[in-house]
């Protein structure tokens, strides 16, 4: 309710604002800080036949965004639950997302794409503008980008001059500091050098040993040199670098009956660990006429993460993933840079990946106990009545070794055309990407086991599973386009086929050695008991996963009134999906999960973001609805198959609103003058299951800052969830209990921010 009233609010400031005549609009102006330009698009999206949300410097500041994730719900239909880990990068967007294996939204920095998933969720810092692109963007950003595109652009030294220093504090002993310098030591060099570092003791605590759950510190930076060789020529040479370690995977027992949630409390560490590298080089050859690019790029992922996998205070099974990934990227674009009727651009693309990786899963005594010897002796007692036999094994704890070598490597051409004739433009585009991925993998186990009473000693039994897998893809990605020009802006339309690459389920391979486990354990025995001995699902259909396909229809306006003054865009969408790719897990006690596909999903919704700005007040909103379901899809559920034809796909909100006003007030004396920033956001509801049985209904969070600024200095108060609204983030099963993730409560705190 209190959620509701502030938006009851705003929402009439932002319909009717009393604000002060036009000419006062010299006394708070907000200046886009120049980037280096895009090298795909010139970053004017109005006269463009798509949907999407830009973010200038200035902006990103005042609300906060200081991470990926932060752009949830700001971004119509978008959102990234802040949960888990680092590691987890769980991005959904018009019905569209996966919690694990290959994302459905591309994410771009400077001109890259970042290839491994568990680098999306990183620090931002001196960002000059951020667009997020929504629908498919195949035809020019490739693979995975089959929602949308994250395409982040840093500040460039050769445009922007100065020494920037940021420091915080917060509650939950919340710090960060930043420190950048812009130089141009000539007319043609630039240099610049950032480093960012943030800690925090976190919000939550493991009641087991009353310790914080999400306590985090991360370090990164930034080094780059922007050298103009010649009129044309210019070379870009980028280094960035990121530390992080935390606490993560503070996830409560969840009571579904009740809703109530139980405090965090597991025994083994939930921890997560990475380092990353990456450098980028850019040829860039700019004459009139025309735009050339070349772009390199090497990135190095090295992170470690490990979990308590039942949650809770017993030892039944731990895990232990640990990546080393290397990676190269080289692209040439080719495209006009002209107002003539026709514009094109063309564009080559190749990629190589490899990733070493070790997963071993420790089953510990209260598992062996539970999910082994428990089954095991039922199946026993049940096939051979009347005999006091049991099956007993020696060890306490045991390690299923997984150890993986993970190459994946493609090339792609495209080509994008745009014609305007009188009011009309054009656009058609098509890409061919081809793909290949493959899987080593060797994994191995050894126990000692007995049966009582007809074996006197234990005995050994090693399992080991080895092998390796190929596969290969080729898809084409096709978009068209057009936009009528009227007197406030554009009407368009699209129609655009979405792709999302395959790929294998590591996380699988730990359940599979337990079963081949107790297949070899009794048919070393000799014994053949209905239920035991025999692998509950086909392995090598479990091991992989297909591609996700989609088309998008969808059409929209971009337009403008007021003498510029309101802003508003609009879109309509229906998205057709084959073979939606879903994370699920295999059936009974299970110690793994995988990656599965949905055969027949559809999502349709609704966009609309306005903007206001008059005098002193700038006023923004958002609003997205999506409404995804099944058309084709029965879901092994823990008590059998469901049907799950004509329900909703988990994960995705259905709503999501936001809604952000600025005012502006010239202050006398050394202050130039005072800004209360106010937003409120909100969505829901989320359907945690492919059930339907367990959800989350739609809540909303109230924000806010107030700074003093002067030209080259500003102190910010700031708090985020100011109303204390109690929400949960996540919800997930596992060996037949629920555990969610409580949102985060009330955050404040002071920034000061120094330009020289």
């Amino acid at each position: 309710m209190n959620a509701l009233n502030t938006l009851l609010t705003v929402f009439p400031l932002w319909v009717n604002p009393m604000t002060e005549p036009i000419d006062t609009l010299n006394l708070y102006e907000i200046t886009p800080v120049t980037v280096s330009a895009a090298i795909k698009h010139n970053g004017i999206f109005t006269d463009e036949a798509m949907s999407v949300s830009t973010f200038r410097n200035d902006q990103l500041e005042s609300l906060r965004i200081d991470e990926p994730k932060a752009l949830s719900l700001t971004v119509p239909n978008f959102i990234q639950a802040d949960y888990g880990s680092k590691m987890t990068s769980s991005m959904y967007i018009r019905g569209i997302g996966a919690r694990m294996e290959q994302p459905a939204i591309g994410l771009y920095l400077d001109n890259i794409p970042i290839l491994n998933k568990n680098s999306y969720d990183q620090d931002l810092y001196d960002i000059g503008q951020i667009y997020v692109l929504r629908g498919p963007q195949g035809t020019l950003y490739g693979r995975n980008t089959i929602g949308g595109v994250i395409d982040i652009h840093t500040l460039s030294p050769l445009y922007y001059q100065g020494t920037r220093l940021r420091a915080g504090y917060g509650n939950g002993n919340s710090s960060e500091f930043t420190v950048s310098t812009y130089q141009k030591p000539t007319e043609d060099l630039g240099l610049s050098f950032s480093w960012n570092h943030r800690y925090s003791d976190g919000f939550f605590t493991n009641e087991y040993n009353g310790n914080s759950a999400d306590r985090i510190l991360s370090e990164s930076g930034r080094i780059r040199v922007v050298y103009r060789l010649n009129p044309s020529w210019t070379l870009e040479n980028t280094l960035l670098s990121g530390y992080i370690k935390q606490k993560g995977f503070a996830y409560g027992l969840y009571d579904d009956q009740t809703g109530t949630v139980s405090p965090i409390d597991h025994n083994d560490p939930c921890t997560y660990e990475r380092f990353n590298l990456t450098d980028v080089i850019t040829f860039r050859h700019q004459r009139a006429g025309w735009d050339f690019s070349s772009t390199t790029s090497y990135q190095y992922t090295d992170d470690e993460m490990v979990m308590d996998q039942d949650f809770r205070p017993v030892s039944i099974f731990t895990l232990r993933q640990a990546q080393k990934e290397h990676a190269a990227t080289q692209e040439f674009v080719l495209r006009t840079d002209t107002d003539a009727p026709w514009q094109w651009t063309t564009g080559v693309f190749g990629f190589y990946k490899h990733n070493r990786m070790e997963a071993p899963v420790t089953f510990k005594r209260d598992g062996i106990d539970q999910l082994i010897l428990a089954n095991a002796n039922a199946g026993i007692a049940s096939g051979m009545p009347g005999m006091n036999a049991s099956l007993l094994i020696q060890e306490n704890s045991f390690p299923i070794e997984s150890h993986f070598k993970l190459p994946v490597w493609g090339a792609s051409v495209y080509h994008q055309s745009a014609y305007r004739m009188d009011r009309w433009k054009f656009t058609a585009g098509i890409r061919a990407d081809y793909e290949h991925t493959a899987i080593d993998f060797t994994n191995n186990a050894t126990i000692h086991y007995r049966f009582n009473p007809t074996m006197p000693d234990y005995k050994k039994l090693p399992v080991v599973l080895s092998g390796e897998n190929k596969k290969s893809f080729f898809e084409v990605m096709p978009r068209l386009s057009a936009a009528y020009h009227i007197n406030s802006g554009i009407l368009y339309g699209s129609v655009s086929r979405g792709y999302k690459s395959g790929g294998y389920n590591t996380q699988i391979f730990s359940d599979i050695l337990q079963n081949q486990m107790m297949i070899d354990l009794f048919a070393d025995l000799g014994m053949e008991l209905e239920g035991l001995g025999k692998m509950p699902y086909e392995p090598s259909e479990a091991i992989s996963y297909s591609p996700e396909y989609s088309w998008n229809y969808e059409a929209g306006a971009h337009l403008s009134f007021l003498e510029g003054r309101l802003s508003l865009d609009a879109a309509l969408f229906y998205i057709d999906l084959r073979d939606q790719q879903l994370t699920t897990f295999p059936p009974g006690q299970t110690t793994g999960r995988m990656m599965a596909n949905a055969g027949h999903s559809r999502s349709y919704g609704a966009e609309l973001t306005a903007g206001y700005r008059r005098g002193r007040f700038h006023l923004n909103g958002a609003y997205g609805y999506t409404n995804a379901k099944f058309m084709d899809y029965v879901f092994a559920g823990e008590d059998g198959p469901v049907d799950c034809a004509g329900l909703y796909i988990p994960y995705i909100p259905q709503h999501t609103v936001s809604a952000m006003g600025q005012y502006c007030q010239p202050l006398p004396g050394w202050f130039d003058d005072l800004t209360f920033d106010v937003s409120w956001q909100g969505t829901g509801r989320i359907h945690w299951n492919e059930t339907n049985t367990a959800r989350q209904p739609f809540y909303g969070q109230l924000n806010g800052s107030l700074a003093l600024n002067r030209k080259d200095f500003s102190v910010r108060l700031w708090g985020k969830n100011l109303t204390e609204t109690d929400f949960n983030t996540f919800y997930f099963r596992s060996l037949r209990h629920s555990f969610v993730q409580r949102g985060k409560p009330l955050q404040f705190g002071i920034s000061v921010q120094v330009k020289l």
